[in-house]
């Protein structure tokens, strides 16, 4: 127990400062769509993958996870950011779902309907919520009419009509319900 607390003190929270101060960089660089260099850093500047290999333990590098998965993601290393995103462990509503749906956007990319269908309904209702739920709700339905799966896309539609009527996907739903309707 003694070596647990030392280990979490001394070791873990020295490891977490060094990454939170070398993401500064990193999330610079993805703010400002320079991708390349948030994965990989420039010069003194380290990036995400430099701040997984290196600060393994900390939380930032599990939140490194997140930002290197989506900079792969938009850079077309869709296998990769698969891998990556698998990596991050989101603890919070908003992240974990969106890491979900960002590896049904990538399977979808890697022309793999079922798999996507799987992680946008995994990220759908992961913590439930107005700001996420509908916007993978939303590419369900698409992924399912995709499939010729029609029926499975009016429900996904029907659903954020019902739960989620206030978001912007819930004001336009009408038409991609109506659209389901018309190929059954």
């Amino acid at each position: 127990v003694f070596g647990y607390l030392v280990y979490q003190k001394w070791y873990v929270a020295g490891k977490e400062k060094e990454a939170s101060e070398a993401m500064f960089s990193a999330e610079e660089f993805f703010r400002n769509d320079s991708l390349n260099l948030a994965i990989n850093g420039k010069g003194e500047a380290v990036g995400f993958q430099d701040i997984i290999d290196g600060y393994g333990v900390s939380p930032s590098a599990n939140l490194a996870h997140f930002y290197l998965g989506f900079s792969q993601l938009r850079t077309g290393k869709y296998e990769e950011a698969i891998e990556t995103l698998k990596g991050y462990d989101g603890d919070d509503e908003i992240t974990g779902s969106l890491a979900l749906g960002g590896m049904g956007d990538a399977y979808m990319e890697l022309n793999n309907a079922d798999e996507a269908i799987d992680y946008y309904k995994k990220a759908a209702n992961e913590d439930a919520n107005n700001f996420t739920s509908p916007i993978f709700l939303m590419k369900l339905g698409q992924a399912l009419e995709a499939k010729g799966d029609y029926k499975g896309a009016m429900d996904a539609y029907k659903k954020i009509k019902d739960d989620y009527p206030a978001t912007t996907e819930g004001q336009q739903v009408d038409k991609y319900i109506a659209r389901a309707e018309a190929h059954q």
